[in-house]
């Protein structure tokens, strides 16, 4: 006997009339393939979603085919098990990104505030909205001999790998040189900076992550007093921040 507390739903798969229309229905939404995620996902066996929705394992495994037509009653099980609801089933998938940047696309762009640049960069991601790093080939140009290099910084890590010519990075108060086919990863938040150690330019593939770098918890500390502004020459000294457009 059917419990009357229960919300009544047309049963697919027991209206012989409606199967056809049903059957293509439920192909088109995939409804069995979402499942299937659903399950695998929380590394889950038929069995055991068998024990938590009432079903058959083998009810399941043909529903997850295909094979079978559900009711919304059975659709409703499976929803409640991972905590979806009974729309999940039936709303348009999100398409997966996938978004191809052509070299000719490209826009070169030379280091920013700065008369003369020491680097130029391009963005190989510059098209995807909301995205979670930023990936750029850069060119690193040879600078004059006692030219000063500006270090900067960022929020997040960045990772850096070495295409071809030498490279100068300084970290903080370290300094390191790389060679063609070398890589590092390091904290934006700490000042960096880059110079081009050989005669020719290097080359190199610089990927920024926008995750904040994690602070160490510090005790409280009394007001600051006011510090006076600074001439410009002086604050042109000190490490820029730079935006998601630039290494």
């Amino acid at each position: 006997m059917e419990n009357k507390l229960e919300p009544t739903a047309p049963h697919f798969d027991s209206l012989p009339a409606a199967a056809p229309s049903a059957e293509a229905f439920i192909a088109e939404k995939r409804i069995g393939e979402r499942i299937r995620r659903l399950r695998l996902k929380r590394s889950m066996g038929l069995v055991e979603l068998g024990r938590h929705t009432g079903l058959s394992a083998s009810f399941l495994s043909q529903l997850e085919t295909g094979r079978v037509v559900p009711t919304l009653r059975n659709l409703a099980r499976v929803a409640l098990v991972f905590g979806r609801d009974l729309s999940y089933f039936f709303e348009p998938e999100p398409h997966p990104l996938f978004r191809v940047h052509r070299r000719s696309e490209r826009v070169r762009l030379p280091q920013s505030g700065v008369e003369d640049p020491t680097y130029y960069f391009e963005s190989l991601a510059y098209m995807v909205p909301d995205r979670q790093l930023d990936p750029y080939f850069a060119e690193f140009v040879p600078v004059r001999k006692g030219a000063e290099v500006r270090p900067h910084v960022h929020p997040g890590y960045e990772f850096l790998y070495l295409l071809q010519g030498d490279l100068e990075i300084r970290h903080g108060d370290r300094t390191h040189t790389l060679e063609a086919g070398d890589s590092v990863y390091f904290d934006a938040a700490t000042p960096h900076a880059y110079r081009c150690a050989g005669s020719a330019p290097a080359v190199a593939l610089i990927v920024t992550m926008h995750q904040m770098t994690p602070q160490p918890a510090a005790a409280p500390r009394p007001a600051p007093a006011p510090t006076p502004i600074r001439p410009a020459t002086a604050a042109a000294s000190q490490p820029e921040t730079d935006s998601k457009t630039e290494p």
